[in-house]
């Protein structure tokens, strides 16, 4: 064994590949790579090319290496290495290159677009808009888009396209807000759940779709009772003839209800009841695919994307041509876009508004910022922000005249007002929507595309949510789980699957509602808030605009800063008592849920909230001191905070990434890439602006 460097500090500071800390006494350390010893103030370091048991050195043991014996051999900094010294030195390694990322330039932008349009877009979006004014409700739509979507949109992005970092370790940027990160898993995490279980109502109805006829199409089926009636209306003359739908129900009510959910078989959220063996395999393929599409990470679904955030669109363009051609067709328009401005008077419909940007651009949810992640440094995000939220706008608009173009047509057949045959969530996609399919030629055709559509946009999001939670724990345990990824996200797969078992059984809605009811309600709107203002208030506006002048070659303007300090957070504000204020107990049909129920459902949403304190507790404690130095200490960013490679590094972040041996990583990057461009002269403006602020408060 050779001995270890002599004159050692018993408290040197490690350098590895897995971060930087302090090494005291007895901590093992594992030498995956080679590792740098530092020894502050010498001007010297050593080189731990591995090591095969501890060595004669004070406070450091190594693990077993499989690359040989232990050496020491003494290193110097990058730049005080005269160009024949550097020998065999590769400026390349990349201490990020083994978490993966995008493989194309359009699969950020494709995954970023499939996540936000999604079903709301379909089932959502159209009946808030006919319900608050019509095309009135494009105005504070639009408004609260720029107010509230676009700014935390790109705040989001810049935060994970910055740091390289999922939803718990981003938190570096400031460790005392960490369980917002944590209260984000939690949401997803149910949200998962859930949403996997429409898929699999989706699967379900595709399958059977592929018929001859439609089986909702006429009543006498088993499933039938004596209420159902065929809702076609008589021709005549003069056209159809009004029916009274209030005392039947059409065929695919009780096809949805009484086949598909079995929901007679319970009493009650209580006593769901048996589980349901076709939905229980619906569930099983809707996890297997999206366990298939993740397999290799974003590397296999930013190839899936291509296929699933694009062809929703041409879905949506023939059901959009093939309903504008139905009889009555501009009756269900006309209704969806009337403008009613006195509506504007109403605070209801602002708020529907904010709500409805909020929800659907899935702000909050970890999925932008994970995204955001895997994208170069110096990735135009900027241009990506305006091009997905304005698509998805655009998107939500498009699928109301898919939508109601089809209603006006039935609305005429049946002789009814549109009012009366349009819903909205899931009883659009699954009995009003499937009802107008059978009243066309080539019915089965027609439901085929139309469930494919949303199986589609219903995966896109689906992979953000998985790929969100698998990002944040692997970016937390790097070198157990990140060789393994693919084997651990078959255990979350495998473990949302059980979980949701219970949402395949006769009373699987009443679960399913409770859980969209108040799985990401309120508790989302304070975890956003809670980042908006950690990030603008704790972290700084001047630094985090800083940050982003760095990575993107600007600034922020008035606009965006305007909205982080001020104008988003109070827009969220104002939507949170809202929510608390006009809180109403969750129903599903003509039933209401129990108060423990209820009751539940609160602490679920409230459970997310109290991580962000208990964050706050650990960090705290985590630090040494009285109250006000903890507070400040897990309120800074940490030593390794900033760009994930050495290259982009410069100002306040020389030097502190994990394995840096160079002083000056931006002038590795001139030498190595033989120029500068702009982004490096824009470092070393940043560089010039940080030295000039610290002479002035000298």
């Amino acid at each position: 064994m050779l001995a270890g460097p002599p004159n050692v500090p018993t408290t040197p500071r490690l350098r590895t590949d897995g971060g930087v800390e302090d090494v005291r006494q007895g901590k093992p350390v594992p030498s995956h790579r080679k590792t740098s010893v530092w020894l502050e103030g010498s001007g010297r370091a050593w080189q731990a090319g591995g090591a095969e048991a501890s060595q004669c050195y004070p406070g450091l043991t190594f693990l077993p290496h499989p690359f040989g014996l232990s050496y020491w051999q003494p290193i110097t900094p990058d730049l005080l290495m005269t160009p024949s010294d550097q020998g065999d030195v590769d400026l390349d390694v990349d201490f990020a290159a083994d978490r993966g990322n995008w493989t194309g330039k359009l699969d950020f932008l494709l995954s970023c677009i499939g996540y936000c349009v999604g079903l709301g877009n379909v089932w959502r979006f159209p009946y808030r808009a006919y319900t608050n004014g019509g095309g009135a409700f494009l105005v504070p739509y639009f408004l609260m888009l720029a107010i509230c979507g676009i700014p935390l949109f790109f705040l989001e992005l810049s935060l994970g396209q910055f740091s390289s970092l999922g939803p718990l370790a981003v938190w570096k940027i400031s460790p005392l807000f960490k369980g917002a990160g944590a209260a984000m898993l939690l949401i997803v995490g149910l949200v998962a759940i859930y949403y996997n279980m429409i898929i699999a109502y989706v699967l379900f109805y595709l399958f059977a779709s592929l018929t001859s006829n439609l089986p909702w199409e006429h009543c006498g089926n088993w499933w039938n009772t004596d209420l159902c009636h065929e809702h076609r209306g008589s021709k005549d003359g003069n056209g159809a003839l009004p029916l009274n739908l209030t005392s039947t129900v059409s065929p695919s009510e009780e096809y949805w209800s009484r086949y598909v959910l079995h929901i007679q078989g319970s009493r009650g959220i209580g006593s769901p009841g048996e589980i349901r063996w076709n939905l229980c395999l619906c569930l099983l393929l809707a996890w297997v695919i999206v366990f298939l599409c993740i397999l290799k990470g974003v590397k296999s679904s930013g190839k899936v994307v291509y296929f699933t955030a694009t062809f929703p669109y041409l879905i949506l363009l023939m059901l959009l041509v093939r309903g504008v051609t139905l009889p009555g067709a501009w009756k269900g328009i006309q209704f969806y876009l009337t403008p009613q401005f006195h509506h504007l008077l109403s605070s209801k419909v602002w708020i529907e508004a904010a709500l409805q940007i909020f929800y659907s651009l899935g702000v909050g949810f970890g999925g932008l910022l994970t995204f955001a992640s895997y994208n170069t440094f110096h990735q135009n995000i900027y241009r990506d922000t305006f091009i997905v939220t304005l698509g998805n706008a655009i998107t939500s608009i498009l699928a109301g005249f898919a939508i109601f173009s089809v209603l006006g047509y039935m609305s005429q057949e049946l002789g009814v007002p549109v009012d009366q045959v349009a819903k909205a969530g899931p009883g659009l996609a699954f009995v009003v929507y499937p009802q107008a399919m059978t009243m066309l030629p080539l019915s089965p055709f027609w439901s085929f595309l139309f469930f494919f559509m949303l199986l589609t946009l219903g995966l896109d999001s689906q992979f953000a949510f998985l790929e969100t939670i698998v990002t944040a724990v692997t970016d937390e345990f790097p070198y157990y789980l990140r060789p393994k990824k693919a084997v651990f996200s078959g255990l979350i797969c495998v473990a949302m699957y059980l979980m949701g078992l219970v949402l395949t059984t006769d009373g699987g809605m009443y679960w399913l509602v409770l859980l969209d009811d108040y799985s990401a309600s309120f508790g989302l709107m304070v975890v956003v808030i809670t980042t908006c203002l950690a990030v603008t208030r704790v972290y700084g506006i001047q630094r985090f605009c800083r940050d982003i002048h760095m990575m993107l070659g600007f600034k922020p303007g008035l606009y965006f800063r305007a909205c982080w300090l001020f104008l988003s957070p109070a827009t969220l504000l104002a939507l949170l008592v809202y929510s608390i204020v006009k809180y109403q107990p969750s129903e599903y049909g003509s039933y209401r849920f129990p108060a423990w129920a209820e009751l539940l459902g609160i602490l679920m949403g409230l459970l997310s909230c109290l991580m962000i304190p208990a964050g706050m507790l650990v960090a705290v404690l985590r630090e040494e001191g009285s109250l006000w130095e903890r507070l400040q200490q897990a309120s800074r960013p940490t030593m390794d905070w900033g760009p994930s490679l050495e290259e982009n590094r410069t100002g306040m972040y020389v030097a502190t990434l994990a394995g840096s041996q160079s002083p000056k990583p931006l002038m590795v990057h001139m030498r190595k890439y033989g120029g500068i461009t702009s982004f490096e002269n824009t470092a070393i403006e940043v560089d010039r602006e940080i030295a000039e602020e610290e002479e002035s408060m000298m």
